[in-house]
């Protein structure tokens, strides 16, 4: 997949690589997905879009508030021959023509504010969770999907407690989740969430995911790269 990013801004990491790999990895235990999906803040388009072209029965929508990511997520989806529909502006007032979605998923801006800011107004909005604040993040996703729908994401992992209670106060269940883990030696970083609206079920949790050995990608990783198979060109915007 040929992809497009800014040659001065934000551009998608291996963070959006191993939420990809979890959302498939619990995807394929269904055996029709089909329907109405949202990526929420979908900067250059990489995951809904490689989901679109993995699941081709999914209808593909893509919400970002971004002028520059919503020209490069339209780019991509024609590039790569797929179909998307663009809602532009802020997710959490975007009323989505009342449509309520199958699936959500995200890799939306989680550094806490209090850490130090990029002068970038792109990287800003893109990485810092003043512009989409957890919990109006969560309330919005539980508005707009359908009962028993799923939602993925990813987060930074000291948040967990936080992801946990609001995530409950807004009456989703944790399907599963997964650990990532820089080295064996290092804390956990990320966590990726699959949460489904009004479930019961008991959670999994998967095998934690280790990114280097030494200095190289570990095998896991770059089995992941493999079934991605993105290729970045960057471009002025």
């Amino acid at each position: 997949m040929v992809l497009y990013q800014p040659q001065n801004g934000y551009c998608y990491n291996s963070d959006t690589h191993f939420l990809y790999h979890f959302i498939v990895q619990n995807l394929n235990t269904f055996k029709n997905n089909q329907g109405q999906l949202l990526d929420i803040g979908s900067g250059s388009g990489i995951l809904g879009l490689l989901i679109k072209r993995d699941f081709p029965k999914f209808h593909l929508n893509q919400s970002e508030v971004q002028e520059e990511f919503i020209w490069l997520s339209s780019k991509n989806a024609q590039t790569n021959g797929l179909k998307n529909k663009m809602y532009e502006g802020n997710f959490l007032t975007q009323s989505f023509e009342q449509k309520q979605f199958d699936i959500c998923v995200s890799n939306p801006p989680f550094y806490h504010g209090s850490v130090i800011k990029s002068e970038n107004k792109i990287l800003k909005i893109a990485r810092y969770n003043d512009s989409m604040p957890l919990e109006k993040f969560i309330q919005k996703t539980y508005d707009i999907l359908k009962p028993k729908g799923k939602f993925f994401f990813c987060y930074d992992v000291k948040q967990i407690n936080d992801i946990m209670l609001l995530l409950n106060k807004y009456k989703f269940n944790i399907e599963s989740m997964q650990f990532i883990y820089p080295k064996r030696d290092r804390d956990a970083t990320l966590v990726l969430v699959y949460a489904r609206k009004n479930s019961k079920s008991l959670t999994k949790v998967f095998p934690p995911l280790m990114v280097f050995e030494n200095e190289d990608f570990t095998q896991d990783v770059q089995n992941i790269y493999e079934k991605t198979q993105t290729h970045s060109i960057k471009v002025e915007i």
